[in-house]
């Protein structure tokens, strides 16, 4: 029964030989434990706010690249733009250019018609004058004395006269 109910110096130096090893515990384990413990605890405070910061760092990287690719797209649309108006630019200066080709060859064959029009107007000047010259002379080598037979010749030389 001395074991369920311990005695009195039982006791007592169970309770020095627990002080000292709380005393011993306390002054060379609890210090360098707890000293572990708070270090462990800082690590992992410090990886929390590391981790922290690096999504807080990520969440700007990602607004960053989405304003890289706004601005990327507005320098695409910007770039578009610009080649559109400078294909609108050349298709109207062609157009310009075209219509200016076009009026000058058309003025320059005008002219062309109209100096081809006074050659052939001088020319059928110049062969009417001949033809009534000749008709002239073949009168006046005939003299006829009947106005009757003048007139025949006139039609019949005029029968056999052929406009080139």
């Amino acid at each position: 029964m001395e074991l369920i109910k311990p005695g009195l110096g039982l006791l007592f130096w169970m309770t020095v030989t627990f002080s000292i090893v709380l005393w011993l515990l306390s002054k060379y384990a609890w210090k360098p434990i707890l000293k572990s413990i708070r270090e462990r605890e800082d690590s992992i405070n410090n990886a929390l706010n590391a981790a922290d910061d690096a999504r807080k760092q990520m969440d700007a990287l990602k607004s960053d690249n989405e304003k890289l690719l706004a601005e990327a797209r507005k320098e695409r649309d910007r770039l578009l733009k610009e080649a559109s108006e400078m294909k609108d630019s050349i298709i109207a200066q062609a157009k310009k250019s075209a219509d200016d080709e076009a009026r000058r060859l058309i003025a320059n064959a005008n002219d062309a018609i109209e100096k081809a029009k006074l050659n052939a107007m001088n020319e059928l000047k110049s062969q009417v004058a001949v033809l009534s010259v000749d008709m002239a002379e073949k009168i006046l080598r005939k003299k006829m004395d009947d106005r009757n037979q003048q007139e025949a010749f006139v039609n019949e030389n005029l029968k056999s006269i052929t406009l080139n």
